[in-house]
């Protein structure tokens, strides 16, 4: 008998709490005129979700969900979830980079559709994992993706552990210290209060406000909204404490920059009202050997935001550095 997952929807509940906060988050109004302008649609980007290889393994003992589309003898590209959504994220995009590259993406532990809690809300936690899922699956030579959460991850493991990768694709996410963090996040990591009132309004709230704040092209469905929602049901305090932490974090991270020699992509929305472009700006200049796209129009979501030229940039990339 096949399972069939519940559907998750937004609430009237949701709906308020995430309307209430946009009066309190001032980039909300520049991005209403840019959505505008934009002609941001008022249907789903995709009526249906385009379909993923998911799968799912145990990683010490803990419960991991994750998508596979095997290509022999092709370079091999790791993707590492966003946060509040899930490896669904990549649905848009999975397709033709599955035509090109033997292709992973995979759900960090405590965030999207894997196990995991608290033990695993710091950037050297989840930085430790990728080494025991890319150990785990024996994957080698690997191009690691990471916008979001997934970024400090991947700069840990690179910076900390000898490795065999062979190029990073980064961005939207944390790793240069000082931060340059838009009212939304410095009200997660600056403030108890604020933290409580995420724990206490929840995944619907938080997966709407996002919806609000991080899209400017793109409109998620259903199947995609259900699947954020229910991967943080009952989850959110494990996960604020990753941005309590997230000073913390930072200052382990950041000197790790200063070491890392692999070609690196980085990316950013221009208009991110996360994490601000100037992050990339500063990223950039610090590492040896990066360089920064910047697409323009776009909010934190850039990967959905400007999907097709987002993986116009992730082909264009790995050709460039296999």
């Amino acid at each position: 008998m096949t399972h069939t997952p519940k559907i998750e929807k937004i609430s009237v509940f949701d709906r308020i709490n995430a309307s209430a906060l946009m009066l309190l988050t001032s980039e909300y109004k520049s991005l209403e005129q840019l959505r505008r302008k934009n002609d941001y649609p008022m249907f789903p980007t995709f009526e249906t979700t385009p379909s993923m290889p998911i799968k799912r393994t145990k990683i010490n003992g803990v419960d991991i969900r994750y998508a596979h589309s095997e290509a022999i003898g092709k370079p091999t590209l790791v993707m590492l979830s966003p946060f509040p959504q899930s490896i669904l994220a990549y649905a848009p995009i999975w397709s033709g980079l599955a035509e090109h590259y033997n292709l992973y993406a995979y759900d960090m532990p405590g965030f999207g559709g894997s196990a995991g809690g608290i033990e695993y809300m710091s950037f050297k936690a989840q930085g430790d994992f990728l080494k025991e899922f890319l150990n785990h699956l024996d994957i080698q030579e690997p191009h690691l993706l990471g916008p979001d959460v997934g970024m400090p991850a991947i700069v840990y493991y690179v910076g900390t552990y000898d490795n065999d990768v062979k190029s990073l694709l980064i961005g939207d996410g944390p790793a240069i210290n000082p931060s340059s963090n838009a009212s939304a996040i410095r009200k997660m990591v600056d403030s108890s209060f604020w933290r409580t009132v995420f724990k206490v309004t929840g995944a619907g709230s938080l997966v709407q406000g996002c919806i609000k704040v991080c899209y400017t092209n793109y409109r998620p469905n259903q199947e995609e909204i259900s699947d954020y929602i229910a991967s943080y049901r009952n989850r959110i305090p494990a996960v604020m404490q990753w941005f309590k932490d997230y000073p913390k974090s930072l200052a382990t991270v950041d000197p790790l920059l200063d070491k890392i020699e692999l070609p690196t992509q980085i990316f950013w929305g221009e208009n991110d009202a996360i994490l601000y472009v100037d992050n990339g700006e500063r990223l950039a200049k610090r590492m040896s050997n990066a360089e920064l796209t910047v697409f323009k129009g776009s909010g934190h979501f850039c990967y959905q935001d400007r999907y097709q030229e987002f993986s116009v940039m992730v082909k264009y990339w790995i050709d460039k550095t296999q």
